[in-house]
């Protein structure tokens, strides 16, 4: 039976046609069968088959031989974090992170928390899983449910001065996803004033799947933080390994420039450490991280490429437009807590605010904004709109799609892994409209 869950970089599939109890039972089975483990973490996500298919798996897993580490319901970061804090030799998440409703999914990482990908181990999986593999074990594993909240919670501390905090007011929209109970045991020890909007877990999410990502699911977030005036909102996806920013003016501020604020913060504390950045917009990263004596270093975008290029670099953060944000201290995984907090620092270190932090950088490299073009023919496409520009241009990169610079402007395209789109994102140096008009002037071309 051919599986249509499998995807570069993770399962994910529609109920119960791509993915039901039984295709997770042998995925599990199969997870056992390629990686050999003897003890796995599995955590699941507030999705209503979420439960129930956590089950299937660790069926699976146990009926193979392996032991379970079972920590609940939690964020996918949680499951890394267990898998490297308590030296397990795999972790298996059950999320369909900003899927639709009846969709579901896994993500799985090995010993260490080393991402499994298309590249190194998923299709195995897939290919064991489709050809129902003979489970040949007489040893069942044993399941153990693992409280891990407070050791993870002292590790998210960890990041932080907490001498350096001062009392902020927070709007914190969890989705009606995972982040809820995190920040309910993360706000003790901190000195804001949370005020939590969609707070309580509801698979059915009644205020639409969290996604922050689409400009039609912020309101809810800036809307709040207008209302009580707040110094910032933090909003996340369902299994909150992104989280999204909004300024004390209710202002969503892109994740590319949240990456340039990371990686002052970290070269704080790590002069001359090495920062990895996805090729999709640049310029700002580059300049923050030269100015700050750190190694800015270019990566194809995608998890487990960014994860791979920091641990050949040893790179002490690497940082995704699209808010993936990477540590080297969490086995170089991302985390959807850790940024906050280290924003919520610095806001509090340079007694400022969050507008006054982006406002130079916004100003200096004005965005387009991912645009996303629905085509047929990526590939045909990418090549004609290089032709079009390989006069005039100054240089050219091919590390993910298609880069393309001039001298006051640049333009990253490149296809979807999963979907038939292109992505588009053009930036300027100090010119709001140059971007407008380039932005124009390659969507007409796309079109």
């Amino acid at each position: 039976m051919k599986l249509k869950c499998f995807k570069a970089y993770d399962v994910r599939g529609r109920i119960p046609d791509e993915l039901n109890e039984e295709i997770i039972y042998k995925i599990g089975a199969a997870y056992a069968e390629v990686i050999h483990p003897e003890t796995v973490v599995v955590g699941y996500d507030v999705r209503l088959t979420s439960k129930i298919f956590s089950e299937a798996l660790i069926k699976g897993l146990t009926d193979s031989g392996v032991d379970v580490l079972n920590i609940g319901l939690c964020g996918t970061e949680e499951v890394y974090f267990s898998t490297f804090f308590y030296k397990a030799d795999g972790g298996i998440m059950v999320t369909a992170s900003h899927n639709p409703m009846d969709y579901n999914g896994l993500k799985f990482v090995r010993e260490n928390s080393k991402p499994i990908s298309g590249d190194n181990g998923l299709f195995d999986i897939q290919k064991f899983a489709e050809n129902d593999i003979k489970i040949n074990t007489n040893k069942k594993g044993a399941v153990k449910n693992l409280n891990h909240k407070q050791d993870y919670i002292n590790h998210l501390l960890s990041y932080i001065d907490l001498k350096n905090l001062k009392p902020l007011k927070i709007v914190v929209n969890a989705g009606n996803g995972c982040a809820s109970p995190v920040i309910d045991l993360i706000e003790k020890h901190l000195p804001f004033k949370f005020i939590k909007i969609n707070h309580h877990p509801d698979g059915n999410f009644p205020n639409g799947i969290p996604n922050p990502l689409l400009p039609e699911n912020r309101k809810s977030t800036a809307n709040a933080v207008k209302k009580h005036n707040a110094d910032l909102g933090i909003a996340w996806d369902g299994d909150f390994d992104r989280c999204f920013l909004f300024d004390e003016n209710a202002e969503f501020i892109e994740g590319y420039y949240i990456v340039g604020l990371l990686a002052k913060a970290f070269l704080k504390k790590y002069r001359g450490a090495k920062i990895i950045h996805d090729p999709r917009l640049i310029w700002n990263t580059i300049e923050i991280v030269t100015k700050q004596g750190g190694i800015p270093i270019e990566s194809k975008t995608g998890h487990a490429f960014i994860k791979d290029r920091m641990r050949k670099e040893d790179a002490i953060y690497g940082g995704e437009m699209s808010a993936h944000h990477y540590f080297k201290d969490f086995a170089y995984c991302d985390s959807g807590m850790i940024p906050w907090l280290l924003i919520t620092e610095l806001i509090c270190e340079e007694n400022t605010s969050l507008s006054a932090l982006t406002k130079e950088m916004k100003k200096k490299y004005p965005v387009s904004g991912e645009i996303n073009i629905k085509v047929e023919n990526a590939y045909e496409v990418i090549k004609q709109i290089e032709e079009k520009y390989k006069e005039s241009c100054i240089k050219i990169s091919k590390i993910d799609g298609l880069s393309m610079e001039f001298e006051n402007w640049r333009f990253n395209l490149r296809s979807s892994n999963t979907e038939p789109l292109l992505r588009l994102n053009v930036e300027a140096k100090n010119d709001e409209n140059l971007v407008r008009k380039k932005t124009e002037e390659l969507l007409n071309l796309i079109k």
